[in-house]
């Protein structure tokens, strides 16, 4: 069996952090994996300084551009002090010989990680849950509404020709981790590269923004306290970001491939909740985005999960994944394939 410490040795860590952030008594600390990440690995490090979060990418092989710590670094750090809230970045490692990838430190961010279900006590009122719904969409528009080069993120990425270099980028990422049986990915690649909608602002994305890559602000439910989980982020079309929302966006009245198809189970099936239809209209509306071309936004998120699955699966194959929750991951592939077809061809979310 893996160690749940398995990259982040604690003798390695504290001896580490002692150094880095000039506090001895990070010597002698405790890792733990915190639960949950399918990707990068994040870790809680507990001492007598303190807590702190950590975070690496995987331990197996990972694709050059994916699982980037100093891209997560960057952008967190830019955004600080922003209406974007994040957690305040404490250091960045990029030395490979300490735990064999890039990896960096930050504040343990209070609240509530929320996934397939809410705290017991916590938004237990519909209201509360429609907040916490219009939160989520509040905070995604504050993000699009940054000016990059206001938060010196005007370099981050090439916004110019984004959509096209992101199904090509999937579509390796495919190919890098491809597994038997699941061709009609290469289908679904093919019919969204040869309709690749006209982009309508460049801004910064998150890349896979959903409602348990946030912490939500105990006292308060609606407020978000932190977005985490910023690996994919770049300068690109902000559609994308309300795309991949609504691809992890489940709701009560789903059925067939919606409901086989769910990578991440989401509270949001709980009364209150805005629906996917909802979550769009409260986006355009603080945006004053187009939304006709959003069919095509969704299914390229549901590629995307879709690709992510199997790369789940490759690596758990390869021995290269620590903790749990990996069963049937490869069953989720086949419906969001469905879902991404139906979408393209029906157009509607």
């Amino acid at each position: 069996m893996t160690s749940l410490s398995a990259g982040a040795d604690p003798a390695v860590v504290g001896a580490h952090l002692a150094r880095a952030l000039d506090d001895a008594r990070w010597v002698g600390c405790e890792v733990s994996l915190i639960a949950g990440g399918k990707s990068n690995l994040t870790y809680r490090i507990s001492s007598a300084a303190g807590d702190v979060v950590l975070r690496r990418p995987p331990l197996g092989q990972v694709l050059p551009t994916a699982h980037d710590m100093v891209r997560e670094h960057t952008v967190m750090s830019a955004l600080a002090g922003t209406a974007v809230p994040v957690p305040r970045m404490l250091h960045l490692c990029t030395d490979v010989e300490v735990l064999g990838q890039p990896f960096y430190v930050m504040e343990l961010v209070g609240g509530h990680v929320c996934r397939d279900a809410l705290p017991a006590g916590y938004a237990e009122q519909p209201e509360e849950r429609r907040r916490i719904g219009e939160g989520l969409v509040g905070v995604l528009a504050d993000l699009h509404e940054i000016v990059p080069a206001d938060v010196g993120l005007d370099q981050f990425g090439r916004p110019e020709g984004y959509l096209d270099r992101q199904v090509r980028r999937w579509s390796k990422q495919w190919d890098f981790t491809r597994i038997e049986g699941h061709e009609d990915l290469d289908h679904l690649a093919a019919d969204l590269a040869a309709q690749v909608p006209r982009t309508q602002r460049h801004t910064v994305v998150h890349g896979d923004y959903r409602l348990d890559n946030t912490i939500l602000d105990p006292a308060l439910p609606g407020r978000i306290a932190s977005v985490l989980d910023w690996e994919m982020s770049t300068l690109g079309d902000p559609l994308a970001d309300l795309g991949i929302l609504l691809g992890y966006w489940s709701q009560a009245d789903d059925s067939g491939a919606r409901t086989t198809a769910v990578v991440v189970p989401a509270a949001t099936v709980l009364s209150g909740f805005p629906t996917r239809a909802e979550v769009a209209s409260l986006y355009a509306a603080r945006t004053g985005l187009d939304l006709t071309p959003l069919p095509w936004y969704a299914a390229f998120a549901a590629f995307k999960l879709a690709v992510v699955c199997a790369g789940i699966v490759a690596r758990v194959r390869f021995g290269a994944m620590v903790g749990e929750g990996f069963e049937g991951i490869e069953e989720r592939i086949t419906p969001l394939v469905e879902i991404g077809r139906a979408t393209l061809a029906d157009r509607v979310i």
